[in-house]
């Protein structure tokens, strides 16, 4: 039996890199459409990162759905 995530959205933070990013291509490979939120290059948040773009790119490659988001989840 497979979970399926079709139709379903799922945003991932930290899903540059580690295990958000594991999480995020897993979601993706079982139909979620994926937002993949990455604050940036070090790990305060500061700098920049094409991180979130890349799993995006892996994403959309499988044939998946994503977008790449660099807000914090602490801000409104």
């Amino acid at each position: 039996m497979t979970i399926s995530f079709k139709d379903k959205v799922a945003i991932v933070t930290g899903a540059g890199g580690g295990l958000g990013k594991a999480y995020a291509l897993e979601l993706a490979r079982r139909g979620a459409k994926v937002v993949v939120n990455d604050l940036g290059g070090s790990r305060d948040g500061t700098g920049t990162s094409d991180a979130a773009a890349q799993v995006v790119a892996e994403i959309e490659a499988m044939g998946g759905e994503a977008i790449a988001n660099g807000g914090s989840v602490t801000e409104f």
